[in-house]
């Protein structure tokens, strides 16, 4: 089985790649990158690529993930972010479904929501809906809470954000609890080799391990 990874170059995005790679279920890991990233391995697939001008043959895929994501600050623009986070997952899964993809998944966030008062959680919301008017046989879409992982790039307030949710943690309820990215990338793969027809949301709490 193929499957197409899209941001794997970000936190959740690299975790998923190294667990795909060592999934017997799947024979092909195509990634697609602004740069090379990953260390040679007999399944990987890393192709560079300008979002911009994708060709629908590189988004063909059985399962295909997609993590893009960055924000605001990193991005530069409201306008810059929203490319990223809706425009070229948006283009990717017109393509995928046109191409024959069965099961697509998404990271988006908690508290996801078009109707938001956040930009970003509002932007989220919006992609959410636009890819449910697709109509994959299989769409999940993943709203993690704060992120628990080592970035390569620092960011102050993120870092931050995980000390104070790590502290606090046993006040949480399950839903708003920091969620390790390794979670996130198991709870994917789980979904894509046991999905449910139609559209399945799946909150944060869901992605934890059972204890």
């Amino acid at each position: 089985m193929d499957a197409l990874v899209v941001g794997g170059s970000g936190l959740i995005g690299q975790s998923l790649v190294s667990k795909l790679l060592s999934r017997p279920e799947y024979g092909s890991v195509r990634v697609l990158v602004r740069r090379k990233t990953f260390a040679p391995h007999p399944k990987l697939h890393e192709v560079v690529v300008d979002f911009d001008e994708l060709s629908d043959c590189l988004c063909q895929a059985k399962h295909v993930f997609c993590t893009l994501g960055t924000t605001r600050n990193k991005a530069g623009s409201k306008e810059a972010f929203r490319l990223v986070d809706y425009e070229y997952p948006l283009k990717i899964a017109e393509k995928a479904k046109d191409q024959g993809t069965e099961v697509f998944s998404i990271v988006t966030s908690m508290g996801a929501s078009s109707q938001s008062w956040f930009f970003y959680n509002q932007v989220k919301g919006e992609i959410e809906q636009k890819l449910v008017e697709l109509n994959f046989p299989f769409l999940g879409i993943f709203r993690p809470s704060l992120l628990l992982g080592d970035r390569q790039e620092h960011r102050f307030g993120e870092s931050i954000g995980q000390r104070v949710m790590e502290a606090i943690d046993f006040l949480l309820p399950a839903s708003y609890k920091a969620i390790s990215v390794d979670h996130v990338a198991d709870a994917m793969i789980q979904y894509a080799l046991h999905p449910s027809q139609g559209v399945t949301f799946i909150e944060s709490d869901a992605m934890q391990p059972t204890p």
